[in-house]
Formats: structure tokens, sequence, C-alpha cells
């Protein structure tokens, strides 16, 4: 028998279960609508100005490093300046007193020039070449802020800098003065237009609150994927080109669609405060734009100037006045604290795992789309080579893992590859494209041997679909923010003939996908020399996956790994690593890769209870929930992408101290400790650390001009679960889990 101790702390977890259980019930009722009221129907962009300015001196390393540290999707802002060498600095003002020790370093070089018609005294980087400014140390402009971090030395960084430094995921350049530099013969659009044709440079967004600047630069930018955004300053400003009002131009959004995509508009421009600093009724800027095609992006936000009683000195409610109101949302905010926006805005990416293939056979027509509608951020397909060399979209390169090929009149090409799998097999390059075709699909159920089945009335429907279709399929899908293409094999595959690499670059650019900044291109693979091939050839983002549970990684491996890649995936293990079903502890790998600026994608979240930790109480939410909020990753991979959109529309997260306890992720470890001695699983060996020797490949070979063999071999066995579930569960599913939990405890 139990002790007395045992028996209380088991009915207490059970108790707590069910309370939890309720709780999340009814906190799954209370969820934001299915899309963003931006003009993409995607979540409203963070725009870090000058990186984490409201802390570190704007523009310095440690701001822009800060605010990709506390969200890698942010936007890099830069307030471009040039110097008397023509060289494009990132500093937020044409007078460098501001925001610089210049003026104890220059005592004498104090000028005075007219800018935007007013006289205007300090220290303008048009008087200094690059090499004069390294002696200059950059501090806090705001006296409010603090000044402690003015003592680290930071000094200037160029455009080019900043982007190789860092290589942000979104890269804005702003210019303020085009004017002023071109009355005194500098070319700021030959700087601009130099940044955008540089292949070490990828510019996604380019500002100016002056016409006829950006007027300059849109007709060489028109085939380009760089948007142009025009800049609203106070009303009563006016706009040297135009010689308007900027309130007179906002009256005619139809003249700004004609050199721009975007606008950006003081907040007080949308929700204006009256003199008491109480908000007023919003206008419609935002709706006004929306129907001439123009994304709004607010600025002005700081958590530290508070602007309206009305949000109770909390800056999230702030944003979310912006983004979640019911009747518009801003397509992005600019701000000088990116953590704020970024915890108002749910920002963990929802990536597709052979589409919605929970539900239906994966890589169907049917799974894609149900994917789409169940709110995936983006939709990947994994990609095989026919016989008769035409990318498609499956799952495995095996067609018996996803075809009922083993039942067909191609029952005899099964073979054994041993550089591709240990397990026989018959291969999509073995078969044509219309072969395939006709092939009945299956759908997967990786927890067949607990007798838990998906979906049977829908597990043979569908059709698989070529990757351009795929590709057609996602561009007419405007609420995704991308696609995932998955290469794999492609070293094989080049010996044989097949140019897997090649093929996907050519699908990916007769779509229009390398002309199109709509939807993000991501390429993964677990082949570096596939990832590496393409580096620097393309503006992809490229994702490393790593296909082994690993217990950390050494500083040399991360560090190679972020030469040829932007994000890496991972298994759920190597952030949260098993023992039969029970979480032992947290590792550093999720944290370690992210201050490498790479991002972390996890895998494969699942929904059936035999897919996860004991510790998750049979609840794919709380799975979720842990490995978001305690394990920080950036996104998941799922085969059920509505549970994980779901999770985050959830209206209980996001609430600081007034987090509801049920939405508090769990201990990992947690459970470990009330299992009694004599139930103790066996201890296992940790996972291996990643190290260069995994990583590093010699160069994709070229493809050879010759066709693959093929040779009978022996029959596959049956796959063991992938989670390593005790036997017991094979065959008895427990309706509520604490039952079983507290009987654990009990003994």
């Amino acid at each position: 028998m139990g002790s007395l101790r045992g028996i209380s702390v088991a009915i207490f977890v059970v108790q707590a279960l069910l309370l939890a259980s309720v709780a999340l019930v009814s906190a799954q009722g209370s969820t934001h609508r299915s899309r963003w009221q931006t003009l993409s129907g995607k979540a409203p962009s963070v725009i870090a100005r000058g990186g984490f300015s409201g802390i570190f001196p704007d523009s310095s390393f440690s701001a822009y490093n800060f605010a990709l540290g506390i969200n890698r999707d942010a936007i890099l802002w830069c307030d471009v300046q040039l110097t008397k060498d023509a060289v494009g600095i990132c500093f937020p003002d044409i007078n460098l007193d501001n925001n610089s020790d210049i003026a104890f370093v220059y005592k004498d070089g104090k000028k005075t020039y007219t800018v935007n018609g007013i006289s205007t005294k300090g220290w303008f980087s048009i008087d200094y070449n690059l090499k004069d400014l390294r002696y200059v140390s950059l501090n806090q402009g705001i006296f409010s802020r603090t000044n402690k971090f003015d003592g680290n030395g930071y000094t200037f960084m160029t455009v080019q800098d900043v982007y190789t430094e860092f290589q942000p995921l979104g890269f804005w350049l702003n210019i303020q003065h085009d004017a002023f530099y071109a009355q005194h013969k500098f070319n700021m659009s030959k700087f601009v237009l130099s940044m955008t044709r540089n292949v070490n440079v990828t510019v996604d967004y380019i500002s100016s609150p002056e016409v006829a600047f950006l007027k300059s630069i849109a007709p060489q930018l028109q085939k380009s994927g760089t948007k142009l955004v025009f800049r609203f300053l106070l009303k009563t400003d006016v706009e040297p080109s135009t010689n308007q009002t900027y309130d007179s131009l906002l009256k005619n959004l139809t003249f700004i669609k004609t050199f721009a995509s975007g606008i950006i508009v003081p907040k007080s421009y949308i929700w204006p405060v009256d003199g008491s600093l109480y908000l007023l009724p919003s206008t419609s800027v935002v709706l006004d734009a929306h129907k001439e095609g123009l994304e709004v992006f607010a600025s002005d936000f700081y958590n530290d100037v508070p602007f309206s009683f009305n949000y109770s000195y909390d800056p999230v409610a702030e944003y979310l006045q912006f983004v979640d109101n019911g009747e518009f949302s801003v397509d992005g905010v600019i701000s000088d604290f990116t953590i704020t926006p970024s915890s108002a805005i749910a920002k963990l990416l929802v990536i597709s795992k052979n589409g919605a293939s929970g539900d239906y056979p994966g890589c169907t027509d049917l799974a894609y789309s149900k994917a789409i509608t169940d709110g995936v951020d983006v939709l990947d397909c994994h990609v095989q080579i026919t016989k008769d060399n035409i990318p498609i979209c499956l799952g495995s390169i095996n067609l018996i893992d996803s075809t009922a090929v083993a039942q067909s009149s191609f029952s005899n090409l099964t073979v054994t590859i041993p550089e591709i799998s240990p397990v026989s097999g018959i291969f999509t390059f073995n078969l044509s494209w219309s072969d395939i075709q006709n092939l009945t699909p299956t759908i997967s159920s990786p927890q067949s041997v607990y007798k838990l089945f998906r979906n049977p009335k829908f597990k043979s429907v569908g059709k698989f679909l070529r990757l351009s279709e795929f590709l057609d399929m996602a561009k007419n899908a405007s609420s995704l923010n991308g696609v995932l293409i998955s290469i794999e094999n492609a070293p094989y595959l080049a010996e044989q003939g097949f140019g897997v690499t090649d093929a996907v670059l050519n699908a990916l650019s007769k779509a229009g996908y390398d002309k199109q900044t709509a939807q993000t291109v991501m390429i993964q693979s677990t082949n570096s020399s596939v990832l590496m091939k393409l580096k620097g050839k393309t503006n992809y983002k490229l994702v490393y996956e790593v296909d082994e549970n690993i217990g950390g990684a050494d500083s040399t491996t991360i560090d190679d790994i972020s030469r040829f890649a932007s994000a890496v995936v991972i298994s759920k293990d190597s952030v949260f690593p098993e023992n039969q079903a029970f979480l032992l502890r947290a590792t550093d790998v999720v944290q370690r890769l992210q201050a490498a600026n790479l991002s972390v994608f996890v895998q494969p979240f699942s929904n059936e209870f035999t897919s996860q930790a004991w510790d998750f109480f049979s609840d794919a939410t709380v799975e979720i929930n842990t490995f978001y909020t305690a394990g920080g990753i950036n996104g998941v991979i799922t085969d059920f992408p509505k549970t994980s959109d779901r999770y985050r529309k959830n209206r209980c997260l996001n609430k600081g101290d007034k987090t509801p306890p049920y939405m508090t992720p769990i201990q990992p470890g947690g459970l470990w400790p009330l299992i009694t001695s004599d139930y103790l699983p066996p201890a296992e060996a940790p996972n291996p650390y990643l190290t260069e020797a995994n990583v590093n490949e010699p160069p994709l070979p070229a493809v050879a001009a010759k066709t693959p063999s093929s040779a009978p071999s022996a029959p596959s066995t049956t796959p063991t679960s992938p989670n390593g579930q005790p036997e017991l569960a094979a065959c008895i599913i427990i309706p509520l889990m604490a039952t079983l939990l507290a009987i654990y405890l009990l003994f």
C-alpha cells in the first residue's frame, strides 16, 4: 500500500488535472478571430527602431543584438546618414551630437547648416570620414533613459555591417533628409540603390518623408522585393518636394499609392487624444489606406512616454489598441521597446508537417487545404523526384510510407538502398509521375502501435501534387506567411542523375517566388551541403534540420551552422529530454542556438496523447504552451496545425502576473521525483552533443549522367513508437490519464 503522503499527493494531482482540464476548455472558447485585420491578414510586424533603443544607445551593436535576442522576427530599422566619404551609417539623427560623444572628441567641429529650412547647429556626418568616426562612441540620446551602457564604447555601424553582422529576417532603411544631402552634393539615391543590389544585403523596406526621393528610386525597384513606404510627419509640417502639408497629403492616398506600397503615421493619426490625454474616437486612416492597398505602420511607441490615461500605464494595452480593436489592425508597429509588441502579438510560428496530415493523407490537396483553413503560417512540401525528373510533394522518398504501392502492380520494385535507409522500400525515383498519381494515398498513423488510428473515413482520399501545383496553391492563399521546401537525399540523388536542388530552384523561379516578398520561402535540409550550395545564391531563408536527438552543441558547431542557415529544426527530446515518456529536465539547446541568431523550430507536435510525455497530462495544448513559454522556441512543426493556431489565440496568454495557473508551463522533470524508487525507469545515457563532424559535409556532387539501379531486398520491419511510451499503453487507452498517474503515486 502507498503511504498517506503518497495518497494525498495523488489526490491533489488528480484534482489539479481536473480543474485544469475544465479551465482550458473554457479558455479555448475565448479566442480571437481567425485572421488579423491587417492588409495581408498576417500578424503585424514589429520594427525595432535603432534596435532595442529604449535601453541601449540607438543603432548600437547591443541595441540591434538585444532586439533580435528578444524577437528573432523583428525588423531592424536603420536611419541612414552619409559620411564625408559617402559611406552609409546607421544613426538616429542628422546631428551626431544627439546620440554620441562627438562634441567631446571633436570640440571644434560644431557647424551650422540649414535643415528643412531651419538653421541647425551641431556636428554633421558629412564633415567626417568613416575613419574619423571610429574615435566617437554612441550614447543614450534620451536623458530620461539609463546611461549605464554609455561607457561600452559602441562605435558607428555601417548599413552593410548591421545586415551582415545580424542577418535580420527584415531590414528597414529610413532616409529622413535626402534633400539635405542633395543640397551638399551627396547622392543618397545612389547609395540606397547600391544596397538593394548588394548580394550580401537584403533591404526589405525603404521609407522617407520626402516624396521626390521615393519617386526617384521607385522605377528602379519595381521588379525587386523592396517595399517603399512614405513617412508622414506632424500634420502641420510641410513636405519639401510638393510644398504641401502632411495633413493635405493624407487626404490623397491615391497619389501616395503611385510610388509607395505603405505609409508610416504617428500613432496619434490613428488614435488621437484630447487635451487631458484621454482617447478620442479612432480616425479612418487605417481603413482608408487599406482600401487603397497601402500597408500602415504606426510609429512613436515608447514604454517610457505615457500617451493616454486609458491605457493605465500599460504599454501592452496600447499596442493591442492598434492591432486588436475589432475594427482594424495596423500592419506593423515601430518601437523602441520591441519586447512589448512582441508579447502583445503572439509570435509562435505554426509550420505544417505534410499539411494537416493528422486529418488527411499527407501532402495531398486535401491535407494542404485543411492546413490553410486551420490557420497554418508556413505550408510545407517535402520534395521528392520522380523517374521522369518531376519534383513532387511527398512526406517520404519511400512510397510505402504514404501510399498503397505495396498492394499495387509495382510491389516487385522493392529494394534496399543503404544510403537512404536500412529499411527496404519502393522509391519515388523508380516510378514516373503518372504512375504515382494513380497510387492510392494512405494516411499516416504514427501511433497505430497503440491502436490509435487517424480519421479512418478519409484515410485514402486526396491527390498528390507536383511542386509547381503546391506553389500555385500556396501563392493563392493570402493567409500564409510562407512555404517551407524540404530537400533530402540530394547527394545520393545527384549521383544517380537527379538534380533535386536545381529542380526546386527552377520551380520556385517559374512560380515567381524569387521576385516577391508576400510569402517567405524557407528551404530546409539535413544536408549542410545543400544549404551551402544555396547560400549566397538566393534570398530564401535556409533551415538546417538536426536529424537526431541532441543534448547540446559546442560553440564552434553552432557558429558553423549560423554561416549557412538562419534557423534550425530540432526534436522535442532535444529541448526536454525524456525517459520512458517522463521529462527529465530542460536543456540549453534552444537558448544557445538563439544566441547565435538562429530561430528554433521543434518537431513533431501531434495530438495523440501517446506522442506526449506524461508531464503534459495528455493535453496537446499543455505541451505546446510549455515548449513555447518555458522552452522559448520560435515555432512548431505539426500535423495538426489547428491545435497550435487555437493555442496562440487563447486570451489567457500574455497576462504577465495575471496568467491563470492552468496557462503556466509545467516544470520539466516535475513528475520524476514523485515516482517511487521501485518504479523508476532505468537510467539512460544522455543525448549526444552535436559536433562539427555531424554538420560538415563534402560539397554537393555534380549531377551524374546516369539513372539509379535497383535490386530486390528484404521486406521492411514494423516500426517502433518514436517516443518510447511504455508497452503498457499499447493496448490500454485510459480516458482520464490522471487516474493512471495517481496509481503511480500510490505504490
